[in-house]
């Protein structure tokens, strides 16, 4: 199959960027959308041009590292799925495909489709560790958890950081990652310690990246592969707001 594309490209993060057309034939319809960007970049290197620069990694949907907008979509419009998992037979002979990075003020671009998620890595780090004892082990049945709240804090933890809900976003806000990573922990004995400042330091650290707001348009849960619950955000305004007023009050 035939397929025309209209790719990103910009050197470098200062250097203006502009949609490059392309043709691409040959391309199966069993191949991955990374494979035929590969494809298409060993047709480049061989023409003496510059390769397409993109993230990838697993390439089986785990890593996060791979996303797209693709269509105006991110990760495309199969839906939970990562780029990665997206078959070209999703598309048809001569069709036309548009791929651009995922933008945000907070994932600046650093080559083309490759972006700078390190603002995630940050938050994460202000939610600090878990607080456990030390000295031997201890029997696993001794920290009972409902199986509701272990099913609820596996569904949070399913969040691979891909980004795919802030690309989404219209205000490009990082609450359901946020949301499901702080979510994780309040379902379990382990994260009861840290709860309030954990809350309180992945919510600070959210805004002082420049990531917007929420305003609830949901675009954030329809995009995301693994599907996480905007209930998620809820979760976490509730965590915030908690952690605030015992701050105040202490």
């Amino acid at each position: 199959m035939k397929i025309n594309l209209k790719i990103w490209r910009q050197s470098g993060p200062d250097a203006p960027g502009r949609l490059v057309d392309y043709s691409i034939d040959g391309i199966d319809q069993s191949q991955s959308f990374l494979e035929m960007l590969d494809t298409l970049n060993e047709k480049i290197i061989k023409d003496g041009g510059e390769p397409v620069a993109f993230e990838s990694d697993c390439r089986e949907g785990i890593c996060g590292n791979c996303g797209l907008v693709i269509n105006g979509v991110a990760h495309g419009e199969k839906g939970a799925c990562t780029t990665c998992e997206v078959r070209m037979r999703s598309f048809q002979d001569g069709d036309t495909v548009t791929i651009e990075p995922f933008r945000a003020k907070a994932f600046p671009i650093i080559k083309d489709l490759v972006i700078n998620r390190s603002a995630f890595d940050r938050i994460m780090a202000k939610g600090g560790y878990v607080a456990v004892n030390t000295g031997s082990a201890q029997d696993a049945n001794l920290l009972p958890v409902h199986k509701d709240a272990a099913e609820a804090a596996m569904d949070s933890a399913a969040c691979i950081g891909c980004g795919a809900c802030v690309a989404a976003c219209p205000n490009a806000s990082a609450s359901l990652f946020v949301g499901a990573k702080i979510s994780q922990y309040t379902w379990l004995p382990q994260g009861q310690v840290e709860r309030s400042t954990r809350a309180l330091g992945m919510v600070k650290q959210m805004d002082a990246e420049g990531f917007g707001d929420c305003s609830n348009h949901a675009e954030c849960e329809a995009a995301c592969p693994k599907e996480i619950s905007i209930a998620n955000i809820s979760r976490m305004r509730r965590e915030y707001t908690k952690a605030l007023f015992a701050e105040q009050g202490s």
